[in-house]
């Protein structure tokens, strides 16, 4: 029983799964037995206390840098895996490469970004220095471009507040960020996108706004104006027949209002709880950002690093792109002759589910209508499918037992005879 429900799983998976973008070569993490576990164990197990221990007894750039068959150090490993411990404590390792690159050109951002750890993508935009948010992988694809791909609007808005470029495109397609996510199916990705572009910039982040409402003075000067019968009695009318259907809110209104009003650094709420690095210098699309510890002078570059430090400004304008993208690389061999849709994960089926695909065996049919189809094979010239080795062996085990029970049939037959013929 055991085998046939492994058949039927092997028979219903899909070639179109997290293991076709992400292959995990590794065995499934099994008790420690003893045995210590490497900087890169720690990081793929969630191991946070062991990994904390570790840091701080020091490490060094070989046990930083340890890369599995996917060419994928722990950092990698743990943002594809959504382990948000590992990841915090890593923003303090020496020696680690942010800017790392597999074997597909995915970095850690790039991961994050495509599985959706909104926890994780914003962590590594604030507290990870040196990052580039627009390093390409193989297939010309940015950190952006995955997110839209697999339809993660959170993800989308943070990069773009991070100063992600929106109007970069790809070297094949020649499609930016949002033409994929229409391509893919995720209109809730371009709706996202399309309201972020509205209002670019978060002004409720900066010291000089107020939280005050500028329709207000004007409502409350109509809703106390003096009526007359007729137009009270209208408003009645009108009150009594209309229907309130749900709907959205509107821009500016009530709804916005109170979001901003409590988001805004002026907020009782916000104040009391945190503190803004940048006061004067809000979020906005397209504006590039220093990390938290650039920004309060705490990260000293290693010289021996390979990353530079990019163009980013806390200013409140944008610095010039100044950035070295990786080049794209043409793919070879077997995945040349695939089409690039098939090489993403689940982005044919814009719900994000695989259907399962269950193979059933065909009714085998009669007699006469297999010799019809061996001559119009025959006649046509077609290719016979070929004769697996195993098959003939087992035909010819099979017609090893049917010759064995008809000599049984045919002794019980002929002592069956003589029985009668003494009798």
């Amino acid at each position: 029983e055991e085998e046939e429900e492994e058949a039927e799983l092997s028979d219903t998976s899909s070639i179109l799964s997290d293991d076709s973008v992400y292959p995990c070569y590794e065995p499934a993490p099994a008790t420690d037995g003893g045995q210590e576990l490497t900087f890169y164990q720690s990081c793929a197990r969630n191991k946070a206390k062991l990994l904390q221990e570790v840091l701080a007894c020091g490490v060094s750039p070989e046990q930083v840098m340890e890369l599995d068959i996917n060419g994928r150090n722990g950092l990698m490993v743990a943002c594809f895996k959504g382990f948000v411990d590992i990841v915090t404590l890593l923003s303090k390792c020496p020696y680690l490469d942010i800017n790392h690159q597999d074997n597909d050109g995915n970095t850690a951002l790039m991961i994050a970004a495509q599985a959706g750890h909104i926890t994780i993508v914003n962590y590594l935009l604030n507290y990870y220095p040196l990052l580039e948010i627009e390093k390409r992988d193989v297939r010309g694809l940015t950190a952006l471009m995955k997110a839209a791909v697999q339809g993660r609007k959170e993800c989308v808005t943070a990069l773009l507040m991070a100063g992600a470029d929106l109007a970069a495109v790809d070297p094949v397609r020649q499609k930016t960020a949002r033409e994929w996510a229409g391509l893919t199916g995720r209109f809730e990705t371009i709706v996202q996108i399309r309201s972020i572009l509205q209002r670019p910039r978060a002004e409720q982040f900066s010291d000089r706004y107020r939280p005050e409402w500028p329709a207000l003075p004007e409502l409350v000067a109509k809703a106390l104006a003096s009526k007359s019968r007729c137009e009270r009695l209208m408003e009645k009318i009108c009150s009594a027949f209309s229907l309130n259907f749900p709907h959205d809110p509107e821009a500016d209104g009530v709804m916005d209002h109170m979001v901003r009003m409590t988001t805004c650094l002026a907020s009782p709420f916000v104040t009391t709880a945190c503190q803004t690095i940048c006061p004067g210098s809000p979020p906005e699309v397209g504006k590039q950002r220093l990390s938290v510890p650039e920004i309060l002078k705490e990260y000293r570059p290693d010289p021996e690093t390979k990353s530079e430090p990019g163009s980013s400004s806390c200013n409140s304008q944008a610095a010039s792109e100044s950035r070295v993208l990786v080049p794209y690389q043409s793919t070879t061999g077997l995945l040349s002759f695939f089409p690039l849709r098939l090489l993403r994960r689940n982005s044919v089926f814009p719900g994000g589910q695989v259907p399962k695909i269950k193979l059933v065996k065909a009714s085998s049919p009669p007699a006469c209508r297999k010799e019809k189809l061996r001559r119009s094979r025959k006649n046509k010239n077609l290719l016979e499918p070929p004769k697996w080795k195993y098959k003939e062996l087992k035909e010819e085990k099979k017609k090893a037992v049917e010759e064995k029970q008809k000599e049984t049939n045919t002794k019980k037959s002929k002592g069956g005879a003589r029985w009668s013929a003494r009798g």
